[in-house]
């Protein structure tokens, strides 16, 4: 029995799938949050609860490409301030997932997305963004931390859906293109590699779910040379829009899906 039969899905359904690989590999290395797209394909495509154990690998496969491409411009006193809270995130993410539907997340998820996009884009027309990161280690600026890291662990755990609340977060602390891919390339790796135990333990990753990972995640891998090749040539202004143009339409679709 091949993959596809295993999964039920066609030649077309199939072909979409490796486009959303292709997406990830991309919004990984130019535009991130562009993912959300992504993610609903995979959810449209699979039952939703196990579209989720799919995608996790072909997003770990994404962010390994995109740390070796941005590896020197993370920002780790930024990731340290994050991890506490976003652990915290995950765990409550969890205890979401043993009760919640399906449209119980949809609607949770993109509700917080554009929240935190009607958030932003607010502070941003109202105070201009710090010119250096370590700017916002302020009391102020660890609350905000710590309240993106809660909604970041919660909305990646649940739907791999943590993308756009981290653009938010660090669109709002002031960084810029280079420094922005790199903090967020590591926070992923690391994110997404820590909730596998998890996933596994839901019973949303499983042989079934691997062999599929398997026929797609070499699609990401072009993704992730189109992004790098994009991403020098889009401003920064061009950039921030497109993160927060994705985020939006992946909270908008997660609500009327």
């Amino acid at each position: 029995m091949n993959t596809m039969t295993l999964w039920h899905i066609t030649g077309w359904e199939f072909a979409v799938l490796a486009l959303a690989a292709l997406l990830v590999g991309f919004s990984k290395t130019a535009v991130s949050g562009a993912n959300t797209v992504s993610l609903a394909i995979f959810a449209a495509v699979l039952p939703a609860r196990a579209s989720t154990g799919v995608l996790l690998p072909i997003l770990i496969a994404g962010d390994v490409l995109a740390v070796l491409t941005y590896r020197r411009h993370a920002h780790w006193p930024t990731l340290w301030r994050l991890f506490p809270a976003v652990a915290a995130g995950v765990v409550v993410g969890t205890l979401f997932l043993m009760w919640a539907d399906d449209a119980a997340v949809r609607t949770s998820i993109g509700v917080i997305l554009l929240f935190m996009t009607g958030v932003t884009v607010w502070r941003r027309r109202t105070a201009e963004a710090a010119d250096d990161p370590d700017a916002v280690v302020t009391r102020a600026g660890r609350l905000k931390a710590r309240s993106y890291g809660v909604l970041g662990g919660f909305t990646t755990m649940v739907a791999n859906a943590g993308g756009p609340v981290m653009s938010m977060y660090l669109l709002s602390a002031g960084f810029r293109k280079l420094g922005f891919l790199g903090t967020s390339a590591f926070f992923f790796l690391i994110v997404n590699v820590s909730k596998v135990p998890f996933s596994v333990g839901l019973g949303l990753i499983d042989g079934s779910s691997l062999l599929l990972d398997a026929a797609l995640v070499a699609f990401v891998v072009p993704g992730a040379l189109l992004g790098r090749w994009a991403v020098h040539r889009i401003n920064q202004l061009l950039f921030e829009r497109l993160v927060i143009a994705a985020t939006v339409v992946g909270g908008v679709q997660l609500l009327v899906r």
